[in-house]
């Protein structure tokens, strides 16, 4: 696929301290990433606040904390997204630095790998309060801070949540969730002005694997990431986002086109299993006349 082009301007470097907060340009708007301390929540942050944003990034450890307070532009702040405490503090710290709250992207997120039969209630239970609670949590709390700014509200999906593979059942169904959250809350924020939208990534390289195996002793194809690409572009696609003039709904952002196709034709399957055999089905020809009229609004990449 096409790698993303950015649409903004680099704004430049500035420290953490009081004297550069005077400093900063009025324009400067400040983000919150959860899950911030490695893989995509990681690179979100670095691209961010090398482009002159001011980055909030959550995560829970004392060394990822120092790490990322380390970085310009970013504060680390305490949080596990599924503890209200860690929330409501966060909440705090962000209203006192006064600068407001202009991007949330919902990050944080952990992998479950293997047959729904034998996967432990407790392994299920984890991934959807941070998969799916998680978001709806950290959506809620900072929710006044959004409406004040207009802002906006990214969520880290998956391609998972369209593919639904076997040994990815509790993972996929909390990434399906989703798809579900955003639309819904875009529907009901974009009247006061906030836009809601979702990243989608395919495999890329980042720790969730291997989360996951330390987690459960399980080892799985999933363990080692260290084969697919960095997660460049997932941050390219967050900067979009949350920053271009007219942003999409969904950010689809594969390694390759095959990945591309593999969830564009499940798409395309789902519609036909929806369609099939009820009493108001359409024809061939109507299902064309709808995506040719969907495509009006949401149109393909055009090649350079």
């Amino acid at each position: 696929m096409r790698t993303f082009l950015l649409s903004i301007l680099a704004l430049g470097h500035i420290s953490n301290g009081a004297a550069a907060e005077s400093a900063r340009p009025e324009s400067t708007k400040a983000v919150l990433v959860t899950g911030a301390s490695t893989g995509i929540g990681r690179h979100v942050t670095e691209r961010l606040a090398k482009a002159g944003y001011f980055v909030y990034a959550g995560a829970r450890k004392d060394a990822d904390l120092a790490a990322l307070n380390a970085i310009p532009n970013v504060q680390g702040i305490r949080l596990d997204v599924t503890k209200q405490p860690d929330i409501d503090a966060a909440v705090a710290t962000i209203n006192k630095a006064g600068r407001g709250l202009y991007g949330l992207v919902n990050n944080a997120g952990v992998a479950s790998v293997g047959p729904m039969a034998t996967m432990s209630m407790d392994e299920i239970e984890l991934t959807m309060q941070v998969n799916l609670y998680g978001p709806v949590r950290v959506t809620r709390s900072f929710l006044p801070l959004l409406l004040e700014s207009k802002g906006r509200i990214t969520t880290i999906g998956s391609i998972s949540g369209v593919l639904a593979s076997k040994d990815l059942n509790a993972y996929s169904m909390s990434k399906h969730a989703m798809e579900a959250f955003t639309d819904s809350l875009a529907g009901e924020l974009a009247p006061q002005g906030v836009i809601v939208n979702i990243v989608e990534p395919g495999n890329f390289n980042s720790e969730i694997g291997a989360s996951a195996t330390k987690r459960t002793g399980v080892e799985t194809r999933f363990t080692d990431r260290s084969k697919y690409k960095e997660p460049v572009e997932v941050a390219a696609a967050v900067e979009l986002a949350l920053f271009e003039p007219t942003p999409k709904r969904r950010y689809m952002v594969t390694p390759d086109q095959n990945e591309a196709e593999r969830t564009i034709r499940k798409q395309i399957e789902q519609l036909a299993q929806l369609n099939e055999r009820q009493p108001y089905s359409y024809d061939r020809d109507t299902l064309v006349k709808m995506l040719d009229e969907a495509l009006k609004t949401s149109p393909p990449n055009k090649t350079p």
